[in-house]
């Protein structure tokens, strides 16, 4: 009988990366899941990340630190303000103060050093160019260049033994599109967090730009958002 293939996925414990996760499951591949905590204000999200790992049912989770505070120049690793009550056409004018300096360059290349020792040839990452806010590493463009470049950067590349692929199976879809393709594999969103600047009970502020585009999402399905948010907090869309 022949092994699932491995596939590391990327798992902040939002909704994006728990869909990936969960489409990745669907196509077969067995999930190693890895979580960043990184500095951010938001890190309530791990704990979503942990309860996604387990509702998932994946091979292995692994929670990895880096400080990327230290480089400070974002509102999500810094004491910067978090932007709220934005319109859609406000989110699209310009890179937001909570873009994070290379992120996914930084979470992709940890990616590739596990995919490597794994022996897998596949990455997952859900990222996403229609409903988001405007970073340059949500593009197909990086995803392209990334995957190039690590086919050329380890020693299981240039011997051969492994053809790296990046999935970013969001990359073209709108939020409503990726919560219906999620209710269609049963994600539970109710323990999914996509909160910039969550309470300390990790209830969601309805107002940053990763809730509005969200909540947009839920209500272009017409439905709600089961996740817990702060009393009265919900953006109106």
């Amino acid at each position: 009988m022949n092994a699932k293939p491995k596939a590391v996925t990327l798992l902040s414990g939002g909704l994006d990366s728990t869909t990936t996760a969960a489409i990745a499951k669907s196509l077969g591949f067995d999930i190693y899941a890895m979580t960043f905590d990184y500095g951010q204000r938001h890190d309530i999200e791990i704990k979503s990340a942990q309860l996604v790992a387990e509702e998932l049912g994946v091979a292995e989770h692994i929670i990895t630190q880096i400080d990327m505070r230290a480089f400070k120049g974002s509102a999500l690793t810094s004491e910067i303000a978090v932007p709220k009550g934005r319109s859609a056409d406000e989110m699209g004018d310009g890179i937001p103060i909570t873009y994070v300096p290379a992120r996914n360059t930084v979470f992709l290349s940890f990616a590739l050093a596990w995919t490597e020792t794994l022996q897998a040839n596949d990455i997952f990452i859900g990222v996403n160019a229609v409903d988001y806010s405007g970073y340059p590493d949500c593009r197909p463009e990086f995803i392209n260049s990334f995957e190039q470049m690590g086919r050329l950067a380890t020693r299981a590349g240039v011997e051969g033994t492994q053809q790296l692929t990046i999935h970013a199976p969001l990359i073209q879809l709108t939020k409503a599109e990726i919560i219906r393709k999620g209710l269609d594999l049963g994600v539970d969103y109710s323990i999914t967090n996509s909160c910039y600047d969550p309470d300390s009970d990790g209830q969601a502020c309805g107002q940053c730009d990763a809730c509005f585009l969200r909540l947009k999402g839920f209500e272009d399905n017409g439905i709600s958002d089961t996740a817990p948010y702060q009393q009265d907090a919900r953006a109106v869309i």
